[in-house]
């Protein structure tokens, strides 16, 4: 039961993070729309699911470390979770909610470096929940670029 709850609850974490930043993107689609954006660019209705898969496999990673060691003995990894969760949850405010484009790119920057350090202390706890952020990792690397491009090719949209 407890390891059932564990997961419920990191999964839970990660889709309150999920909410957060879903609150700045209320307008996203239209605010997306405006934009000029490249021709790679997805649109914008691939966002919820892939966001979707993702944050479930985040929890999943999270719960199968905490299962491994608890929080006490997996801090660093789980603290660095956490923490660039939050990182995630702002990025949408800046770009969607504050259209800040220098700032969403600091932060998208910091972000991935935040996940970079978060597979690898997973990965050295349990190796499968480093392989689940993985494809995270290729997500956000790709909205990185996409949202450097976005924002140079929008400044009257995102200063």
């Amino acid at each position: 039961m407890k390891n059932l709850l564990g997961l419920i609850g990191w999964i839970a974490i990660s889709f309150v993070a999920a909410g957060l930043g879903g609150a700045a993107s209320v307008n996203a689609p239209d605010f997306y729309r405006d934009l000029t954006l490249p021709a790679w660019a997805p649109p914008a209705w691939v966002f919820g699911p892939v966001w979707t898969v993702l944050y479930l496999l985040m929890g999943i990673a999270a719960w199968l470390v905490w299962r491994e060691l608890g929080f006490a003995g997996a801090k660093l990894a789980l603290t660095l979770f956490l923490v660039q969760l939050a990182a995630n949850a702002l990025w949408s405010w800046l770009f969607f909610g504050w259209q800040q484009g220098l700032w969403s790119s600091v932060d998208i920057v910091l972000l991935w470096g935040l996940i970079v350090g978060t597979i690898i202390t997973f990965w050295r706890i349990k190796p499968l929940a480093g392989a689940l952020l993985i494809p995270y990792l290729a997500w956000v690397s790709f909205a990185a670029v996409l949202n450097v491009v976005i924002w140079r090719t929008n400044p009257q949209l995102l200063g």
